[in-house]
């Protein structure tokens, strides 16, 4: 019984400290860089892309519909596309996927809001 307790701990090896926590660290700074950093960075570029929306804009919505900005009401809010010559539709501000020339696949996927 004695050779069990000696091979559990062994004499001199106390517990680490900050070394056991360094990988723990280094993990999370990884997944800062590489997933929370550049997700934020897309969030604000596509909240200035909103907010900068203009009239003659051409623009696509997450939906995939493509027309361009005819108006804008409630303040910001709601925006009048013109889908044809005789169309418009309202549609949210937060539906719009981005302006036509730069939106890609991803971009026309629903985001879950947090």
């Amino acid at each position: 019984m004695d050779l069990l307790y000696a091979l559990a701990a062994p004499e001199g090896q106390g517990g680490g400290g900050i070394a056991a926590f360094l990988p723990f660290v280094l993990i999370m700074a990884v997944i800062y860089f590489l997933m929370i950093r550049p997700q934020s960075k897309r969030q604000k570029e596509k909240r200035q892309m909103l907010e900068n929306i203009k009239k003659g804009d051409r623009v696509i919505t997450i939906g995939g519909i493509h027309g361009s900005v005819a108006g804008i009401k409630n303040n910001g809010k709601v925006v009048v596309l013109k889908v044809d010559k005789n169309m418009n539709i309202t549609v949210n501000k937060t539906a719009i996927a981005g302006l036509a020339g730069s939106v890609t696949e991803e971009d026309t996927q629903v985001e879950a809001q947090a």
